[in-house]
């Protein structure tokens, strides 16, 4: 009889809640088992383009996190984008998924099709996964779009940037709902947010949620709304003054984000990472061939170039407006300015606040997530990153494994302290007393050198199957500009069909 009473009070406390308190208190109750898991990736944003770092960009959301969180002073991922983006997903070195190059707009190849990625772990756990923002992973087919690899929702884009206005990349419209194109006006930094705030509130309150925001701010094109320009004009170069703009309304979008979290009683129970997906666009950090295509166009043309080509070879040198001082290069190098980028993790009441100075990859992310969360039996045994969670809460020490960059050509290896640069000759450096690599120790440590020399060698490696240059010269991937094709969405659905 007691029994029964107290279910009885328990279903009619239940019921008077619900009525009470929908989506409430009750609902967030439930799903108090698992956290809310939060993935931020800002795009091109360079070591000295945050507040924290020194920059003359004011960044107050970001500097928040990395103090009231864990500042992951030594967070590294690939030197572009695609690559970093693949190992996000997977836990997986890019090299062996054979994406080691941004992928562009007519490349059939993708995210292989046969690996699981972490929208699928989460979902599996009962997560409600959702991406917004820049995809990057494959547009050839609708079987690449974010939507058919596990997100349960996605808008945004699929290609390596589009104009923030416009939405375009490459001649064709590339925003998307769902794999239907959308036609809406709007800053692209701005509609991301407002998106990533609808589903939050909108959500199923009986589910804890994955959202996965990946702003396209501050890639090329600088682009940004006049007031936030105005913010900056004490800046003289008038792309690090668009680019300081373009990342301070990313800093306020991301303000305005956790400002919905914190109303709907969530950012207590909520893991947040943010990072860059690599250095930021740096002439520095430019191969040799593509300066001397630059500078030789320049000296033959004025700007936009007569050839659309030039006009994308040229921008993407002399437009940079990034910093990452006072690390050396940039983005598309696999020096420390390429593949070392201001990141934090958070975990209000169970991270503790402070500067974590162990190595963290972009591999270890979906490993360490998982284990975060309590689910460290679903971490796969073929990943190339690990855990860093005991580490970064203090519990014991975590395997930080060996760990390769890979771009234009260029490979180096790192096993902390250690980095190698495979080239004839090769470099190496301790990277975690001589960040700025000046200091060659290859001639003082030759059996370290061997033993990674050997180990990027064997390191497995898929055949790389994109684009060429030429290609990109004849039909360039153009961050905005006017349409001549079908959007990419229509393209997409179009080769499905004409499939079956």
């Amino acid at each position: 009889m007691n029994t029964q009473r107290t279910l009885n009070a328990m279903i009619g406390w239940t019921l008077c809640m619900a009525i009470l308190c929908p989506g409430g208190a009750l609902a967030e109750a439930s799903g108090e088992d698992r956290p809310h898991v939060l993935v931020i990736l800002a795009d091109d944003l360079g070591w000295n383009d945050v507040g924290y770092h020194g920059s003359e960009i004011r960044t107050p959301t970001l500097d928040r996190l990395a103090a009231d969180g864990v500042e992951l002073d030594r967070f590294y991922v690939q030197p572009t984008c695609s690559p970093t983006r693949s190992g996000l997903m997977t836990g997986k070195s890019p090299m062996r998924l054979g994406l080691i190059q941004p992928l562009g707009k007519n490349d059939k190849t993708g995210l292989p099709l046969s690996e699981k990625i972490l929208p699928q772990y989460l979902a599996e756990l009962g997560y409600q996964p959702w991406m917004v923002g820049k995809w990057h992973l494959g547009n050839h087919t609708v079987e690449q779009f974010p939507q058919a690899r596990g997100f349960e929702h996605f808008y945004g884009f699929l290609s390596g940037g589009i104009g923030y206005w416009d939405h375009n990349h490459g001649g064709g419209h590339d925003w998307q709902r769902n794999g239907v194109t959308l036609r809406e006006s709007g800053y692209t930094t701005h509609l991301i947010t407002d998106e990533a705030i609808r589903l939050v509130r909108d959500r199923d309150r009986l589910r804890p949620t994955f959202l996965y925001v990946a702003y396209n701010a501050p890639h090329l094109p600088n682009e940004a709304p006049e007031e936030a320009v105005a913010r900056y004009a004490n800046i003289e170069d008038p792309d690090r003054r668009v680019h300081a703009a373009m990342v301070d309304e990313m800093d306020r979008s991301i303000a305005h984000l956790l400002a919905v979290y914190e109303q709907e009683g969530m950012l207590e129970n909520t893991i947040i990472l943010f990072s860059s997906d690599n250095g930021g666009l740096v002439r520095d950090g430019t191969p040799a061939s593509i300066l001397a295509l630059s500078d030789l166009a320049l000296r033959w043309f004025d700007r936009p170039m007569p050839f659309a080509g030039l006009e994308f070879v040229v921008a993407n040198v002399e437009d940079a407006g990034s910093d990452n001082s006072p690390l050396p290069e940039g983005k598309g190098s696999v020096a420390e300015g390429g593949a070392r980028v201001p990141a934090s993790i958070s975990w209000p009441g169970r991270l503790e606040a402070g500067v974590h100075g162990g190595m963290v990859t972009i591999s270890d992310v979906l490993p360490t997530l998982l284990d975060a969360i309590g689910a460290a039996d679903s971490i796969p045994t073929d990943l190339d990153g690990s855990s860093q969670w005991a580490a970064l809460t203090g519990a014991g020490a975590s395997e930080t494994r060996d760990y390769v960059t890979n771009s234009m050509g260029r490979i180096a290896i790192y096993r902390s302290p250690w980095k190698l640069f495979m080239e004839d000759p090769p470099r190496l450096y301790n990277v975690v007393v001589d960040p700025l690599e000046q200091e060659d120790l290859t001639a003082q440590q030759p059996a370290i050198v061997a033993s990674l020399r050997a180990r990027a060698e064997a390191w497995p490696a898929r055949e790389w199957d994109a684009t060429t240059a030429i290609g990109l010269l004849w039909d360039p991937d153009s961050f905005g500009g006017p349409e001549d094709r079908e959007p990419w969405a229509d393209v997409a659905r179009e080769r499905l069909k004409n499939v079956r």
